[in-house]
């Protein structure tokens, strides 16, 4: 834990710097193998990550970018675009939900531009630098932008041309914001409030302290673009510093007063005298950070396509908590505009990050996720509601009702830092309620998933597909409710857990829309999208049946006939119907793109379908699978995704799949084994202890497990638990380019499934 007395920085800033560096000796630069451009090269049509180039600390509350896009535009940063008109501080988990607090800051030399489209200079990716601790470009004007993250804040350094005037140009953004220039001070303060978000009462006040004299300054409108020189307040401004200046600024932010930006600044940014320093700083926590899953053998290409994934999960969640200044938590909440003690995070969408990134989370960082899960309960206190989709507050985007998916998953991996009757409760009201917030804010279809034991479909939107995660909500709520013994809300949430059968049409062999009246959708195709699915299509939603795939394969046929669906959906023709979309969707695009059959890896419901095999008795399918995948759809350059990355999510999928496991059922404490990447991996955790994951004989060729041990002993099973790795210990696998067709096959090898 924290060591005290460390007053200069945040809590989980030296958290990272010193706590959890005990037992990471190795100093190799792990940094310089992230690309944070990763993903970038991403647009409305086709996606390969809407991703932007990130510059932050791990889950630190802000983050900086560069500017491409125009303000308010999703996507902010776009590798094909040639021009940058901001830097900014950001939130943004998603270009489809656009973005909120944002200001940017923009050098211009010669005559002074204010408007966004005026002020916008051309640069080259041959010039830039694009790294988790430092972001630096140098425009085609010869001004070099430079900046360094710390969790609240970040240090920027403008150098100047010596040929023109140089000014900075603070743009408030899109809608509220409140600004005030102290020249005596060099120094502007203020607040921002623009976005999504639910409340008009949130403010990102923010404070600027610069280390050069201002020889000129001003207010700008946004509106009209007019200039109001010598003048201090506004809602924009801009400044003027002498011609060739180099500029060093430390901004940090607050969403609960001034003051406590002008405390976050001297916390973090008060020990740092020059803007390197911040930058080391940075380096350092992100090289320790990413130590503590240190990968050895493989390519180059493979540990940039790692680390680069690593640091893009390692964002999910955000802190939006503070530390007031006797070093305690506390927050403004966007769930009811009010300052309380403790931890809140925020920034993400359960339906994307319950499969992978929270569990690979619990895994790693086991004390911040017991805060996290706990935190979800102070916001069903503070809005009535378990959170869906925050950003900041709940918006309940997409589907399912997933918080109790994070609830019995940390609760079955040993994480007991909530009341489990309480989140029982909660998840009971969430289930039998409809919010006003979006489809997930509470239960969309939830009397006719109750009374007929589905949602119909015309009626229902999306019907199928929240059935299904309907029942897989349940289910958590079941297992939270037996490990807890609370066998009233047992009994509740296991009557509905099997409710995935109610969609099954035999006949077809696919989950279907099924009507009021108890008939199927008519003129069903498995390859038309939308309709009662999300996204997808039946091909891509017959595997969401996460906790119970043995009953699944029963309804199925048996372990035969599921093995060959499983291997249809990679032997099919990539092609599609674009059903009530009415045209072509950017992830209908990128399966066409991946061209593995119907194979949708760019979108998460099937993203656990190839660890599925082990469940029918081949498992070394899934360890070719799991190759392929990673093989074929990641890499660390710009077109580094096969879709939307979502919050982490698809980062997150590939760092537990390079480990050699998967965590195909959250709510329990099993990973799936598939096929590691690399010839040794050793995750140093939390608790001190080192799991080691040595692949023998590993090679792009080699990715089927011929004999496994754990601790020295025979290991059949095609799963691992929790405690298996966080006790410590070696998995030695053997590695071949032929697959061991009786290794792991008996059901007692076979992962947890409710129907045995």
């Amino acid at each position: 834990m924290l060591r005290t007395g460390l007053l200069l920085c945040s809590l989980l800033y030296c958290q990272f710097l010193f706590a959890d560096t005990s037992n990471v000796t190795d100093t190799t630069d792990r940094v310089r193998y992230v690309n944070t451009l990763q993903g970038t090269n991403s647009s409305f049509t086709l996606t390969r990550g809407n991703t932007y180039p990130t510059t932050a600390l791990p889950f630190g509350m802000h983050t900086w970018t560069p500017q491409t896009g125009v303000n308010g535009d999703g996507w902010k940063y776009q590798y094909e675009k040639d021009s940058i008109r901001g830097f900014q501080q950001a939130h943004q988990c998603s270009s489809w939900s656009n973005d909120y607090c944002v200001f940017s800051l923009m050098p211009v030399t010669g005559k002074l531009a204010v408007n966004q489209f005026q002020r916008a200079a051309r640069f080259s990716h041959k010039n830039e630098i694009a790294k988790p601790n430092y972001y630096k470009v140098t425009l085609d004007n010869h001004i070099t932008t430079e900046i360094a993250p710390t969790e609240r804040g970040a240090h920027l350094r403008f150098t100047f041309p010596r040929s023109g005037d140089a000014w900075l140009v603070l743009d408030g953004y899109t809608r509220i914001s409140d600004v005030k220039i102290i020249p005596a001070e060099r120094k502007i303060i203020g607040y921002i409030n623009n976005g999504q978000q639910l409340s008009r009462e949130l403010r990102s006040y923010f404070v600027l302290q610069f280390d050069q004299p201002f020889t000129a300054y001003g207010v700008w409108d946004s509106k009209t673009g007019t200039l109001t020189a010598d003048t201090l307040n506004g809602k924009n401004a801009y400044i003027k510093f002498k011609k060739g200046a180099v500029v060093q600024v430390k901004t940090a932010s607050s969403y609960i007063s001034q003051d406590q930006a002008e405390l976050n600044l001297q916390r973090e940014l008060g020990s740092f005298a020059s803007f390197d320093q911040t930058k080391n700083a940075a380096w350092k926590v992100w090289n320790d950070y990413l130590g503590k899953v240190k990968v050895e053998g493989g390519t180059p290409a493979q540990k940039a396509t790692f680390y680069s994934c690593f640091f893009r999960a390692s964002l999910f969640s955000r802190q939006f908590f503070e530390y007031d200044k006797n070093g305690l938590p506390y927050y403004y909440s966007p769930y009811d505009d009010k300052v309380h003690a403790g931890y809140l995070y925020t920034d993400t969408g359960f339906w994307d990050t319950f499969r992978a990134q929270f569990p690979l989370n619990a895994l790693l960082h086991p004390t911040m996720h017991g805060r996290y899960v706990a935190a979800l309960l102070d916001a069903y206190d503070q809005c009535g509601w378990l959170p869906a989709w925050s950003f900041p507050g709940e918006g309940g985007s997409m589907i399912g009702n997933h918080a109790i998916s994070l609830l019995a998953d940390a609760w079955a991996k040993g994480l007991h830092t909530f009341d489990p009757q309480k989140a029982l409760k909660a998840y009971l009201h969430e289930a039998t309620n409809k919010g006003p917030w979006g489809p997930a804010n509470g239960r969309d279809g939830w009397k006719e998933y109750y009374t007929l034991g589905y949602c119909p479909y015309p009626g229902v939107r999306e019907a199928t597909a929240k059935t299904l995660e309907y029942a897989y909500d349940d289910f958590c709520g079941y297992t939270l409710a037996q490990q807890t013994g609370n066998t009233f809300w047992e009994d509740v949430f296991g009557r509905q857990m099997y409710n995935y059968r109610n969609v099954y049409d035999s006949l077809t062999g696919y989950m279907r829309g099924r009507q009021a009246d108890g008939s199927f959708k008519p003129d069903f195709d498995p390859i038309e999208w939308g309709g009662p699915f999300t996204e997808g299509n039946a091909v891509h939603w017959q595997w969401s049946v996460f906790h119970d795939i043995r009953g699944l394969i029963n309804m199925m046929g048996g372990d035969s006939a599921f093995v060959h669906k499983l291997d249809t959906v990679f032997s099919s023709p990539n092609n599609f119907k674009v059903g009530t979309y009415g045209g072509p969707i950017h992830e209908m695009t990128e399966m066409v793109m991946a061209n593995m059959g119907q194979y949708a890896h760019g979108n998460q419901p099937i993203q656990h379908m190839v660890y599925l095999y082990n469940y029918a008795g081949q498992p070394w399918k899934a360890q070719y699978g799991a190759r392929a995948v990673m093989e074929k759809l990641y890499n660390a350059t710009e077109n580094g995704y096969p879709g939307d990355e979502d919050q982490g999510q698809t980062s997150s999928w590939y760092v537990l799949s390079a480990l050699g496991f998967y965590s195909v059922c959250p709510g329990t404490d099993q990973y799936v084994m598939g096929s590691p990447v690399f010839n040794k991996t050793t995750i140093t955790l939390e608790n001190g202890k080192q799991f080691v994951i040595e692949a023998n004989n590993n090679s792009s060729k080699n990715v089927y497990i011929q004999s496994a041990t754990l601790n020295g002993q025979v290991l059949t099973k095609d799963w691992l638990s929790h405690t298996d790795i966080t006790n410590g210990g070696i998995l030695h696998l053997e590695m071949s380019d032929k697959p061991a067709m009786s290794r792991g096959i008996s059901k007692s090898d076979r992962p947890f499934s409710l129907t045995k």
